[in-house]
């Protein structure tokens, strides 16, 4: 579990394919403290597995399943990423919960910067959709951010300088695929009321407000 606060920019100094998937090296540094081979970093909003790791850098091994979902098969040599650490119990929750589960990839399709900050306009894929709300949370290369707007098929974000500043996204261009993770809350509200939904077979007063149209 992750909260969508950046600790540092890595950079990828090794990407190679390794039957189906790819072994991913990155330079890093803050990151790297207390952090052994199977822990948990996240790279760009994708939850990976620490398989190596030494003072200067470390290794995963990115799943083809991950490879389809993400970006990170895009990832070359040189290439910067955002990098957190898992949440541990005393740390502090400045973003949202975040698994490092990506449900899609977004594209970027309007910038615009001003005095305080940037304005985005990201697409989003159709599965992923009903999951926005305005006001609500979003991870977007691994960075929780704050939906302002939705339009049919895409979102408006807001980043403030600290934000543009301390992650990769002062870099992003139009055009650029981003990884995309939704509030885990919306996914289990929705799973649930699929369970008590009169249809599903549940019963109770959630399945009552459905049938009445409450809920």
């Amino acid at each position: 579990m992750f909260t969508g606060i950046i600790e540092e920019i890595g950079e990828v100094i090794a990407a190679k394919r390794d039957g189906e998937g790819m072994i991913l090296s990155v330079r890093a540094s803050r990151v790297l403290s207390g952090t052994g081979k199977g822990d948990s970093i996240c790279i760009s909003g994708a939850c990976q597995t620490v398989t190596a790791v030494n003072d200067r850098s470390f290794t995963v091994f990115v799943s083809p399943v991950t490879l389809a979902v993400t970006t990170l098969g895009t990832y070359t040599r040189g290439f910067r990423v955002n990098l957190e650490r898992a949440l541990s119990p005393s740390s502090r929750l400045g973003g949202h919960f975040v698994q490092g589960h990506v449900d899609g990839k977004g594209r970027i399709t309007r910038i615009e910067r001003d005095a305080a900050g940037m304005r985005v306009a990201l697409s989003v894929p159709e599965q992923v959709r009903r999951y926005l709300v305005e006001r609500g949370s979003l991870a977007v290369d691994g960075i929780s951010l704050t939906i302002v707007s939705i339009s049919p098929d895409s979102c408006s974000l807001y980043l403030v300088p600290e934000t543009i500043a301390s992650t990769t996204a002062g870099e992003w261009k139009v055009g650029d695929e981003v990884n995309i993770e939704v509030d885990i809350i919306a996914k289990y509200v929705e799973r649930m009321l699929e369970g008590l939904s009169p249809r599903g077979g549940g019963s109770g007063i959630m399945a009552k407000l459905i049938e009445e149209g409450f809920a």
